[in-house]
């Protein structure tokens, strides 16, 4: 039986991200949504008010893939002394955070930010902290770049693999 998982992602626009880790290997379901804002509901039309930020909810298999290797997929797509920022996308909802639903992995989370800090002069900017609330996205933002396969994405996709093979 496998032994599944699940962290909430926000690096940017949700799109990218999705369909990013849903090529990850021990990756088993994504879906796209609103976390840690300041209301229990919100909508695309409103992140700006209710301060959500588009995040990535990921269940995976920590028999084939473990929290550490997701994050080192994760640092590979953003850039982490971004404040609100990804790609060409500005804003509060576009924030990057790990978003952890299991207490346990708070202190593996922190020193992994820790480490990564040392790549850069800036500091990062990556929000950790305990999921408060995740609201699931319009159906028309879930798997977005399937459906749309000339949709803007901010990742370079194309060099995924290799993130993967690493």
């Amino acid at each position: 039986m496998a032994d599944i998982k699940e962290i909430y992602l926000a690096g940017g626009c949700f799109w990218g991200v999705e369909k990013f880790f849903k090529m990850a290997p021990g990756v088993v379901e994504t879906t796209v949504g609103y976390a840690n804002g300041q209301t229990l509901d919100t909508n695309y039309d409103i992140l700006k008010m209710t301060d959500h930020a588009e995040t990535v909810h990921i269940k995976y298999d920590n028999e084939i893939v473990s929290l550490n290797k997701l994050l080192d997929y994760y640092f590979s797509i953003i850039d982490p002394t971004s404040i609100n920022r990804q790609g060409l996308d500005e804003g509060r909802q576009y924030r990057t955070g790990i978003y952890y639903v299991d207490k346990d992995e708070i202190d593996m989370i922190k020193s992994r930010i820790e480490s990564e800090q040392n790549k850069y002069s800036r500091e990062i900017q990556v929000e950790v902290r305990p999921l408060k609330h995740y609201i699931k996205a319009e159906d028309y933002h879930q798997n977005y770049l399937d459906k749309n396969p000339n949709g803007y994405c901010h990742i370079d996709l194309a060099n995924a693999k290799k993130v993967f093979q690493k």
